[in-house]
């Protein structure tokens, strides 16, 4: 079966749906591949065992690491992508992450663009998101040119009283900035919303947000269930001609006059060096031979602050964060990272991340009087950090760095833990697997030689090829990168729409 379209857009994630919003209204007809299908409401939406101890939800497919050992790598595959389980925290890069600077064991090469030039995307990106937040709290924020449209996500009692304890131990608690509709979420039931799926509409993720936004236009239309194997060029290499996918068994081709990859920084990457030809033998696109290289995964911990004497009564608790280490004004004279909390730790969520088996009734204990932090630094870009397809599977070699950074960060956090009353602090390095913030396999820059697509995410190589998710990030930072993913697509649908 042959179809076609004026814009096939492959994924339908942050990047997807955000390039889908920005280019509906110019009339162009455009087709969204996606390989799952809609996450449908079921009782184990937001059951903490079903999600956490059962793995209800997660998908089958395994990588390979280059130690030769496959893993689960916790990728979603629904309308919406990863974004339907994201904690929502929509930051915008610090104006300092696009600048070059030195870290502590490396070097951030910073980007081809300013935050000035980002900025009025992000505008975008936050109003389609519908973002809560505060411009006023945190001193690393960078210039908005205005307030957020929507007052913060109010802080529970317990956290109202960690933010004051926090306030004392001398670092600068700050609204998360979160694209999420608190009252709708609380309604469908009284849980967190940090990696439970919305089955609702309580998350402004990247269906509920850009791609409902987008598919009110008629020329905008979704295909579930389509897993595209390849792209086809024609004979110069200049132009793809067909996208090739398979839906219900049946191997199908669309044709259009752009196509666009957004299937997230590991699945697109795949997919371009997949589709060789003669044209392009190592992957398409890839004469700067950096496509799959430069792969980014942040150095992550979880830390839980304990306080035997305090209960913790919060429902949601992600709320707060600081960033008084993020920039290099520390004794370590380098930056370290951010830290925001966890969505609330029960019981269940607890024990099914315990490193040794344990009884429900020891991890409830810990889990009542327990905050969960999530702590972030940054991977710095390295070539040979990368992914790979042999013999049609995904392999990876990432190459953490930046590691110190990292541990002065853990301990610069606990001893403001310490300082703020919680005398028993824990911590969980994230191993080498974890692929939660992936990015960087299709990095943006303006030579050519040095990188896959330009400024407005257009393949050097190819004339109608874009690339729209995180892949194109030049760096990773140390904060969420889900808002500069929608930022880039916005403006990358804005040049098309220009040209068309």
């Amino acid at each position: 079966m042959a179809q076609t379209a004026d814009i096939v857009i492959i994924g339908s994630g942050i990047g997807g749906a955000s390039l889908a919003y920005s280019l509906a209204p110019s009339g162009l007809r455009i087709v969204i591949l996606e390989r799952g299908e809609h996450l449908k409401d079921s009782p184990e939406a937001r059951d903490d065992i079903a999600i956490f101890q059962k793995g209800f939800y997660r998908s089958s497919e395994e990588w390979l690491g280059t130690d030769g050992e496959s893993f689960l790598p916790g990728n979603y595959y629904y309308v919406g992508g990863n974004s339907k389980f994201f904690g929502a925290v929509m930051y915008r890069y610090r104006r300092e992450d696009f600048s070059a600077r030195p870290h502590m064991d490396g070097a951030s090469p910073g980007w081809a663009m300013s935050y000035d030039e980002l900025a009025p995307w992000y505008d975008k990106a936050e109003a389609i998101f519908q973002v809560r937040g505060s411009t006023q709290q945190d001193p690393t924020e960078p210039v908005h040119t205005g307030p957020y449209a929507y007052p913060p996500v109010p802080d529970e009692t317990s956290i109202a009283a960690v933010r004051q304890r926090l306030e004392k131990a001398g670092v600068h608690p700050s609204a998360l900035p979160l694209s999420i509709d608190l009252d709708a979420w609380l309604e469908r039931a009284p849980t967190g919303w940090d990696a439970f799926p919305n089955t609702g509409f309580g998350k402004i993720d990247a269906e509920v947000g850009p791609l409902k936004s987008a598919l009110d236009y008629p020329n905008v239309s979704i295909l579930t269930g389509a897993q595209v194997s390849r792209l086809d060029v024609d004979k110069s290499g200049q132009r793809i001609v067909a996208a090739v996918f398979v839906k219900d068994g049946i191997e199908q081709r669309i044709s259009a006059d752009r196509f666009v990859v957004a299937a997230g920084a590991v699945q697109s990457a795949a997919l371009l060096l997949r589709s060789t030809s003669k044209a392009h033998p190592t992957g398409l696109g890839n004469s700067s031979d950096q496509l799959g290289r430069n792969f980014m995964n942040h150095n992550t911990t979880a830390m839980l602050a304990i306080d035997p004497f305090r209960r913790n009564s919060c429902v949601y608790q992600k709320t707060i964060a600081f960033n008084d280490f993020y920039n290099e004004n520390n004794e370590y004279g380098f930056p370290l990272g951010n830290v925001q909390l966890l969505g609330h730790i029960t019981g269940n969520i607890l024990r099914a991340n315990f490193p040794v088996p344990a009884p429900a009734w020891f991890t409830r204990l810990i889990a009542r009087h327990a905050y969960g932090w999530f702590l972030t630094s940054e991977d710095l870009p390295n070539p040979e950090s990368r992914v790979m397809v042999r013999d049609g599977r995904i392999v990876m070699h990432w190459i953490r760095s930046n590691m110190r950074a990292h541990e002065a960060l853990i301990a610069k956090t606990r001893a403001v833990m310490r300082k703020a009353g919680f005398p028993i602090v824990l911590t969980h390095t994230f191993g080498r697997k974890t692929t939660s913030h992936q990015c960087g396999t299709a990095r943006m820059g303006s030579d050519p030689k040095s990188s896959v697509v330009d400024l407005n995410c257009r393949s050097h190589d190819v004339d109608n090829l874009y690339i729209t998710d995180a892949s194109v990030l030049p760096t990773s930072a140390a904060v969420n990168p889900a808002l500069t993913i929608s930022a880039l697509a916005i403006k990358a649908g804005a040049s098309i729409a220009r040209q068309s």
